[in-house]
């Protein structure tokens, strides 16, 4: 059955959003990323190791790892769905080598990737191209503390309280920081017809 590329697009970008608000310690979109991504990471698992309470632990310490470098997820290198798959893949394979057990083949790794990879189109890529463009512009024009504060608070996991530590400012300046900005980027964004 054949995917429409609109569809795509759109939930690649809510996966994205998800992965940002997650970076910045949001629950709520934690749980909504593993609500949409779950079925789909647990069969990637379940398919390596072939055993369900396995790869219901595996799921678990991937969102687990997830949780706390989400701020690593790189957009221009790949799509949410392929970063998580990953995740899930290597963590899978890691369970695999130290269990020391070879219950996988070549073909069904193999055939475990095919399913797994939701690789762009190439309109896919020039889009969310254009959209990070817009998002760098969107970001170079917060202010200095609203940019650091959000930086920090999105690849460092910062709390708002470690922030306020770090960059030794009180700790209701900093939410403000943190609100304002990310108030000013949704503006933008949506100003630019970035979909999110």
């Amino acid at each position: 059955m054949a995917v429409d590329p609109a569809q795509q697009l759109e939930r690649s970008a809510r996966l994205m959003e998800l992965l940002a608000r997650t970076a910045l310690a949001d629950q709520t979109a934690f749980e909504q990323l593993y609500r949409l991504t779950s079925p789909h990471l647990y069969g990637v698992a379940i398919r390596i190791l072939r055993e369900s309470a396995a790869a219901e632990e595996v799921l678990q310490e991937s969102f687990v790892n997830v949780w706390h470098h989400a701020g690593s997820y790189v957009a221009a290198r790949s799509q949410p769905l392929t970063w998580l798959t990953s995740i899930v893949r290597n963590r899978c394979l890691d369970r695999l080598r130290k269990h020391d057990v070879d219950t996988v083949s070549i073909d069904d790794e193999d055939h475990a990737m095919t399913i797994a990879d939701r690789s762009p189109l190439p309109l896919d890529l020039l889009l969310s191209g254009a959209e990070a463009g817009a998002v760098r512009r969107c970001v170079e024009a917060l202010d200095a503390g609203q940019k650091q504060a959000i930086a920090l608070a999105f690849y460092q996991g910062l709390s708002h309280s470690e922030l306020a530590r770090h960059l030794k400012q009180p700790l209701g300046t900093v939410k403000s920081w943190i609100r304002r900005g990310l108030e000013r980027l949704k503006a933008c964004l949506d100003g630019a017809g970035v979909q999110r």
